[in-house]
């Protein structure tokens, strides 16, 4: 899942159990949506991505600053986690927002389409309920 800076959730995505999270990042990456400003244009990336030491990968690095993305990704075995752990919080709280619907506590549904039907009907229950507030 990638989120805004207030935690509203942007895209979601699945992936089997066995793989590493960080080969989730570039679909991800891929589909957001146009972000729109007050003025100017749609922009079609974020300014910055703040990842955990998982995404710590010079080829990731690289193709983020390609498409104009400044990577915020914490170094294994440079860089604590103290620091990241301003940024990390969000997320931990926007995933704790989505696993808070009972049907995605425990996964009951088999089809991995099913799965992801109901994880983006609870993303977009979630930013109705923040941005109505």
């Amino acid at each position: 899942m990638l989120s805004d800076r207030a935690g509203l959730p942007l895209t979601v995505g699945i992936s089997a159990a066995n793989t590493h999270d960080s080969h989730a990042l570039r679909p991800l990456v891929n589909a957001l949506p146009p972000i729109r400003s007050r003025r100017g244009p749609r922009r079609r990336k974020p300014a910055k991505l703040h990842a955990d030491k998982a995404y710590d990968i010079p080829a990731l690095r690289d193709w983020l600053r390609r498409r104009g993305i400044i990577p915020r990704i914490a170094r294994k075995g440079i860089e604590s986690t103290e620091k990241l752990g301003r940024h990390r919080w969000v997320i931990e709280r926007s995933i704790a927002w989505l696993t808070s619907y009972r049907r995605l506590t425990i996964r009951y549904e088999r089809k991995p389409s099913h799965y992801l039907a109901f994880l983006t009907l609870a993303a977009t229950i979630t930013c109705y309920k923040k941005l109505a507030k």
